[in-house]
């Protein structure tokens, strides 16, 4: 076929010409091309498939709704399957965090819990409350909202005159600090720079902070401070903030607890949960908030914002079927459990290869950093791309794993090793002995130390 006098072999692309295998079929933790090579699914996709590929319940569950109804816009129609999901849902939630509003994806969900902040101060005649504070790095979606929030320079900087940027603190990169201070006290002083900002940018205009619990691929898994949580908390509660988690990627058990919230006993105002929520089996995402909240906007005209597929019977049935499996496996613990053991198969890497510098995640939310000296943390030279080169050298090798560039985009590497909650102790031995061998030739090709 030819447009335009270029040669194509397809109408679709996507984020760059790299072309990978057609996908045949998948089971479990693996995916297999046209040509019958398997790949371990390292990364859950892009920490999407909770449960693994092909569950059979889940199957039987859409096809269940299928003989029903696949569609029924929400404004004509209720529908089962989306109340299930929705009391499924905050039945699971951390307690006030009770009223539901789905959506297609996590992108939305994070569009419409800021969208429900700002509605919400505006029917309580806050009007002056726009500003929605987050950190660098991070990242929190693709639509210009969420760009907005996002700190990652690649994905932000084309796109900043399209939208207002709103303001930045610190991430908690608390391992590249070298100071004195002890982990409490580094997590009160990363949570302090909140305050700071907000009384920088004047209390009455600050409508929101929004957080990855544990860090995504902007950050590779990074965890603060156990006392960083709370403290931004009170920091919320004193200015009359709202705090909005963003759990696109942590949630529906991937960090060992339904929603990572819950490591630290710590209720934020507006959850935005997607990926795991429905596994990869139908686009589905979710706003969680408090009810006083939503009642605030409901009673002051309702809440100006919706999507088509807001609630959609078949999505929602596949939802519905995702969180039983859940139970029915006990995944949440098979997360804990089995997550233990990759970060310390995956700490004792470090023993071998000198050039990681950091493990750290929670559950099955892990992620490994390269760097050219583990005492200073100074990132490998960005010239070599590892972290392209990585993903490649386990491609070829049947493993799927997930990178992104540390520093904000601008250089380091780091690795996501997170794969489905079902994986098995013999499953996370076929990823360390497969990331053994690319570590070993990317060595060898980019001359860098091995011991042992």
């Amino acid at each position: 076929m030819k447009t335009s006098g270029r040669d194509l072999t397809s109408n679709l692309f996507y984020q760059s010409r790299l072309t990978r295998p057609m996908l045949d079929r998948s089971e479990g933790i693996y995916l297999y091309d046209t040509t019958g090579k398997r790949y371990l699914d390292g990364s859950s996709g892009a920490m999407v498939s909770n449960i693994g590929h092909s569950n059979a319940n889940v199957l039987a569950a859409m096809k269940k709704q299928m003989d029903k109804a696949t569609f029924g816009y929400r404004l004509h129609f209720q529908n089962e399957a989306a109340e299930k999901l929705a009391k499924m849902t905050a039945e699971r939630m951390p307690e006030e965090l009770d009223r539901v509003f789905f959506v297609s994806g996590g992108s939305e969900a994070v569009e419409s819990a800021i969208k429900l902040a700002r509605q919400y101060t505006l029917a309580n005649g806050q009007g002056s409350r726009w500003k929605v504070i987050s950190r660098f790095p991070s990242y929190h979606g693709g639509t210009l909202g969420a760009v907005a929030l996002t700190g990652y320079d690649p994905l932000t900087k084309p796109f900043e005159a399209m939208f207002r940027p709103m303001p930045k603190i610190a991430a908690p990169l608390c391992y590249l600090d070298r100071d004195n201070l002890s982990d409490h006290d580094r997590g009160l002083k990363y949570a302090d720079m909140l305050r700071d900002e907000i009384l920088a940018q004047g209390p009455e205009t600050v409508l929101a902070f929004i957080m990855e619990p544990v860090g995504g691929a902007s950050t590779g898994a990074l965890v603060a401070p156990d006392s960083y949580y709370g403290r931004i908390r009170e920091i919320c509660d004193e200015f009359g903030i709202l705090l909005i988690y963003d759990e696109v990627m942590t949630g529906a058990g991937r960090t060992g607890k339904f929603v990572a919230s819950e490591h630290w006993g710590v209720i934020p105002d507006i959850v935005a949960l997607s990926k795991g929520f429905a596994a990869g089996y139908a686009p589905l995402g979710a706003m969680v908030a408090k009810n006083a909240i939503v009642d605030h906007v409901l009673d002051a005209g309702g809440f100006m914002h919706g999507f088509t597929y807001a609630g959609n019977p078949l999505a929602c049935a596949a939802g519905c079927a995702v969180l039983e499996e859940m139970d029915r496996l006990n995944l949440v613990d098979n997360a804990r459990v089995m997550g233990d053991l990759l970060k310390a198969e995956l700490t004792g890497l470090m023993d071998r290869y000198p050039f990681i510098g950091d493990v750290r995640g929670k559950g099955l939310l892990l992620a490994f950093e390269l760097v050219s000296d583990r005492e200073t943390m100074t990132p490998l030279p960005k010239g070599l791309n590892a972290y392209n080169r990585l993903v490649d050298l386990a491609y070829e090798r049947g493993l799927i794993i997930y990178s992104r560039r540390t520093r904000g985009g601008h250089e380091g590497d780091h690795f996501l090793v997170c794969p489905p909650l079902i994986i098995t102790q013999a499953q996370i031995g076929e990823i360390i002995a497969t990331l053994i061998e690319c570590l070993d030739a990317m060595a060898h090709e980019m001359n860098l130390p091995v011991t042992g």
